[in-house]
């Protein structure tokens, strides 16, 4: 065994905003690192913590509701946790929806691998007047039961100290007994299982989930299953079915449910009062038919105008020093071979430095920011209606509003989609939302020059233009969005210290990926300058952006390297027109600004989101994601040519 795979496995598993990933990042710190699940694109994060000299290798696993699930990217992950045994299972519970949490912990502790309960968030089962018996609690689990409060590090020294004490004195983890009847069943055809059946964990846990899935994690297992066994599982469904007048999956999930409720009941004792009226008087108001949408759009205007009031100073103040230092080089090289490639790398690196981070970075933190409050789960709800006009239903904005971060998790998440009609419409969708470097564009471009209203403007038809794009698309799919449950987490104060963690995360990988890009691309760039190609590129590129668009010929070949990253289109213009960012108006004007930027924001998505929608949902649907992209983007900006008169 190697060093790397020597420490002990301590897995997080939970339920979707449980606060899982929030005490991952308590724990972990700035030392975690996201990788894929062999041989697939589910992301997992991971990451090696020294505690009391022991060191840990961490595991956190994507949120999932069951241990059968149907989406994909959670059955991707369990099968990584049952193919790979960990050494400890840590299962975290959102305190404040205990009775509903404790089902899936209890499809845990079937599995029998030493496992702790983390009961996180108690502050908010504390405002919603729970009084939660720990003790009882791991008395009736047989499992160490540790309250946090992960936003504040509370409980986080116990849960540590727990796992070093369960994996030096191991844990022994025992099946809850259910009643007589399907205990009875169960025993039965465990005892049916011969040696050489594909066991998962153990008997008692494959059993039950033969008897309750037939057709997710369990395809491969039934179908080299011996005709005794399968006559004995079939009356055993029979039977359950029968005696409960509902199927078998029915049957083992009642059990669970009203066992869950049990506990619940026994260890948890609930004082209704003042306490929790303010929270639902909250939401009240900003999940109101009508109230609701207004606030909606105030967020939407203040979360816009703050990132223009944070990042259109800070670019302006960074943008001097780089001017300067770009105006003394060509003086001191003159214009040979080495003045183009440092400028060109100049270019690169003051581009990701005075242009994008300024906008991206306040982006990332107030995203950070509505999704730790809560908030980002109510602007699904409240669009679910829009989503319907559209053809599509409120599940899909969960993947739309991770396309404002970037488009590439955005194609990725709709795997959480059940219909393959939603997947192909979302993933079609989604490289017409504005990313964070289109944003950085749009910023940096109309609202510099043209002023925030124009850019916000410029939001408000990207979206407008979703929706028409949307009709038009379900127009070629006859069969109807399947429908949703939307859980809706509590309300709750973000931490501080987490939303910087998530920032820091988003632009350590900006700067890992993107950023080497933009300075390799501005090189190259210098250097076809140098030996005048970006002249050959823009005599073919002409006929569309001279002839077509009217703009400069000098900015064809921008387009050539914006579908790499699209922030490198921005930074490139100022190098391919030979201007300082604060003269760009000078060579330009406002009307080929706008017919620039429209489309640059409309044009062909970035080599990543193409990439992606290739390997997610297939060839023939990325190609149709370019075509539309080119199509739009060509049309759009002829019409506004036409509209501006120039």
């Amino acid at each position: 065994m190697s060093e790397e795979n020597s420490y002990p496995d301590v897995i997080f598993i939970g339920q979707p905003n449980c606060g899982k990933s929030t005490l991952f990042n308590a724990i972990a710190g700035l030392k975690a690192d996201t990788s894929n699940f062999p041989g697939t694109s589910v992301e997992h994060t991971h990451s090696k913590v020294n505690f009391e000299g022991t060191i840990l290798n961490i595991i956190d696993l994507p949120g999932t509701y069951s241990l059968n699930p149907s989406d994909p990217a959670e059955k991707v992950a369990l099968v990584h946790l049952f193919h790979e045994k960990p050494d400890l299972v840590i299962n975290v519970i959102d305190a404040s929806i205990l009775g509903r949490s404790l089902e899936f912990t209890l499809e845990l502790i079937e599995l029998g691998y030493p496992m702790i309960i983390v009961l996180n968030m108690v502050d908010m089962a504390e405002k919603k007047g729970m009084e939660i018996d720990t003790t009882r609690l791991e008395k009736i689990l047989g499992v160490p039961v540790i309250p946090t409060v992960a936003t504040r590090g509370r409980g986080i020294k116990e849960l540590l100290d727990a796992t070093l004490q369960g994996l030096e004195k191991g844990l022994t983890v025992s099946p809850i007994k259910w009643s007589k009847d399907v205990e009875q069943r169960i025993e039965e055809l465990m005892d049916l299982l011969p040696d050489d059946f594909p066991i998962v964990s153990n008997k008692r846990f494959t059993t039950i989930h033969m008897i309750e899935a037939n057709k997710l994690f369990f395809d491969d297992v039934l179908k080299d299953i011996n005709p005794p066994l399968k006559m004995a599982l079939d009356r055993v469904r029979n039977d359950l079915e029968s005696l409960h007048n509902a199927p078998a999956y029915e049957v083992i999930s009642a059990e669970r449910h009203h066992l869950a409720l049990k506990i619940f009941e026994d260890c948890c004792r609930v004082f209704r009062g003042k306490r929790i009226s303010f929270e639902e008087r909250v939401d009240d108001v900003i999940m109101h038919p009508f109230f609701g949408y207004v606030i909606l759009l105030a967020v939407f205007c203040g979360f816009f105008f703050i990132i223009f009031k944070v990042g259109s100073p800070l670019e302006e103040l960074l943008l001097g020093p780089l001017t300067s230092l770009r105006h003394s080089l060509s003086q001191s090289l003159g214009t040979g071979v080495l003045f183009y490639l440092i400028d060109g790398l100049l270019a690169g690196i003051g581009g990701g430095v005075a242009i994008v981070l300024p906008y991206f970075l306040p982006l990332i933190f107030l995203m950070s920011f509505l999704e730790d409050v809560g908030y980002l789960a109510r602007a699904g709800f409240l669009m679910d209606t829009f989503m319907h006009k559209i053809g599509l239903h409120g599940k899909s904005i969960s993947p739309f509003i991770l396309g404002f971060g970037c488009n590439v998790p955005a194609i990725v998440s709709t795997r959480t989609l059940e219909s393959r009609r939603d997947r192909v419409i979302t993933s079609l969708l989604i490289p017409f939302i504005p990313c964070s470097a289109r944003t950085t564009i749009i910023l940096a471009l109309v609202a510099f020059y043209l002023g925030p209203l124009w850019a916000l403007g410029f939001y408000v038809f990207n979206i407008l233009l979703i929706a028409v794009l949307g009709r038009v698309i379900t127009f070629f799919f006859r069969t109807p969005s399947p429908g949703l449950i939307l859980e809706i987490p509590s309300l709750k104060m973000p931490s501080l210290k987490n939303m910087l963690k998530k920032t820091y995360f988003q632009v350590k990988s900006f700067i890992k990926f993107a950023w080497p890009i933009l300075i390799a691309g501005s090189i190259v760039l210098g250097f076809l300058q140098f030996l005048h190609f970006d002249r050959f590129i823009n005599l073919i590129l002409s006929p569309l952006v001279e002839k077509g668009l009217g703009l400069p010929r000098e900015l064809g070949v921008t387009l050539v390297f914006g579908f790499l990253r699209k922030e490198l289109s921005l930074v490139m213009m100022l190098q391919a027109l030979d201007v300082s960012y604060k003269d760009v108006m000078t060579v330009i004007t406002k009307e080929q600004l706008i017919v620039f930027t429209v489309f640059i924001n409309f044009f062909i998505p970035c080599l990543s989101t193409v990439a992606i929608i290739w390997k997610e949902i297939g060839k023939r649907v990325a190609l149709i994601s370019v075509g539309l992209n080119t199509g739009v983007a060509i049309l759009l900006s002829l019409i506004a040519r036409l509209i501006l008169g120039k």
